[in-house]
């Protein structure tokens, strides 16, 4: 995104921009906790402060959980690099935990250390940590969950309470210096990381794995591909064999499979919020693990497949899962040009519709280009990670669609004449909702932001 229209919406935020989305934003929240409504502009402009680290609006502050480079409190090294997906689970006395993603290629400056029993590959530098904080938010622990893999970016919650972290990449054993296939999923247990281990969940596919959405009532599990490369990514459900087994039930295997929109090779080509197309089919993956050939390149028959570029995050919300494209560039292979998109598809009725469309194609001072993870926030409405240039923030949607500055990085990691900013990530609340746990991705810090959410 241009430094000018960074300036343009920074400015607008500033003020309490009254910006409406383009799409049906208000039933995103149908039968969620976030019906509760947020007032109309947010919560009026952010703060500079003056520690330099994070900029909110009156009357939020924000703890630094944990950073980059500190010593983990297990005494197993130090905090990994490149703090990416994340989510809160719920514990015994007020307790919460974080299992956060660390989303480390070979050449991440701090890796995820190997740990007996918790490492899948020596040489993958990826991996996941676990913070336990007490009902104060005060951090009680931090520790590795899982290492040995490679490019966690982003993952999912199960209903039985473990995280599912995704590996973003299709290294094979000896790409990259790996001693192991990766592209795989792998459960992780928020209080007792030993009981998952490091086990790949290789029925879910070998693939550039982003997100995963579970179906509270069928225990289908969604996951969407962030491919970087033409052809782009699939989206993918999973019939497990023991739905909603509870942990360790992944295991068990089951079917993959990719969606088919008939008669649309490719979503980029929707630009209408609203359109919906019914009857989508599932075609089943040939062979998941990709032995020769990608999962996106593979043979689906006479109809073909459905592709789209940069499928990011996934939610599930109400009786429908949830899919964000963040971008579309026909330069780089997409059929047509896009800023960001939000899917829904309805497994009953087996329609797709197009919900949400961002960018200046609806507004210039709208918070795209790539909207990349998003969660529902309790006090009403979306949260939104912004991944572009220049300055970066959290943004802030309500139920009636107008967009407002939640929160902006102030740690720069360029220079003073020419700044840079890291990006967030991994938004994620409390379970009783009064917290706001991110990350920057650069450098690695996870936040955690208290504040009048319900006034």
């Amino acid at each position: 995104m241009s430094a000018s229209r960074r300036q343009v919406l920074a400015s607008a935020s500033a003020v309490g921009a009254g910006i409406v989305f383009t799409g049906a934003l208000s039933e995103l929240f149908a039968g969620t906790a976030a019906a509760r409504s947020l007032g109309r502009t947010g919560y009026g402009p952010l703060v500079p402060d003056p520690e330099g680290l994070l900029d909110l609006p009156k009357g939020f502050r924000y703890r630094v959980l944990s950073r980059e480079g500190a010593p983990l409190r297990s005494g197993e090294g130090p905090v990994p690099s490149n703090h990416d997906g994340m989510a809160a689970f719920s514990g015994r006395g007020g307790r919460t935990h974080l299992v956060r993603n660390h989303e480390n290629r070979p050449t991440a400056k701090i890796r995820v250390p190997a740990v007996e029993g918790l490492t899948y590959d020596p040489e993958g530098h990826g991996g996941c940590t676990a913070l336990e904080l007490d009902s104060q938010g005060r951090v009680l622990s931090e520790r590795v969950a899982i290492a040995g893999t490679a490019v966690n970016c982003a993952g999912g919650r199960t209903p039985w309470g473990t995280w599912l972290t995704c590996e973003e990449t299709e290294d094979r054993a000896g790409d990259n210096g790996h001693t192991k296939d990766h592209g795989f999923i792998f459960e992780v247990h928020p209080t007792d990381p030993h009981r998952t281990g490091a086990v790949p969940l290789t029925a879910m596919g070998r693939f550039q794995h982003e997100a995963i959405a579970i179906d509270p009532r069928s225990g289908v599990v969604y996951e969407t591909e962030d491919a970087f490369l033409k052809p782009f990514g699939l989206f993918y459900r999973f019939l497990p064999r023991k739905p909603l087994g509870g942990v360790g039930s992944l295991r068990a295997g089951g079917r993959l499979q990719a969606m088919r929109v008939p008669g649309v090779p490719d979503l980029s080509t929707v630009q209408e919020t609203g359109a919906s197309f019914d009857g989508i089919e599932w075609v089943d993956v040939p062979d998941p693990l990709a032995t020769a050939t990608p999962t996106r390149l593979q043979d689906y028959g006479s109809g073909g497949i459905t592709h789209a570029q940069k499928l990011e995050g996934c939610y599930w919300g109400g009786t429908c899962v949830y899919f964000v494209s963040s971008f579309a560039h026909s330069a780089e292979g997409s059929a047509a040009d896009h800023y960001g998109q939000i899917w829904r598809y309805d497994p009953h009725r087996r329609r797709l519709t197009l919900v949400i469309v961002f960018g200046p194609d609806t507004d210039v001072r709208l918070p795209g280009e790539s909207p990349d993870n998003i969660c529902l926030a309790p006090s009403g409405g979306l949260m939104v990670c912004e991944d572009g240039n220049g300055a970066q923030h959290v943004f802030g949607v309500t139920r009636g669609g107008e967009v407002y500055a939640m929160a902006r990085g102030k740690q720069n990691i360029g220079t003073p004449e020419k700044p840079e900013w890291g990006e967030f990530a991994g938004v994620t609340f409390s379970p009783d909702g009064e917290t706001m746990y991110v990350n920057c991705y650069t450098p690695g810090t996870t936040f955690a932001v208290t504040g009048p959410w319900h006034g």
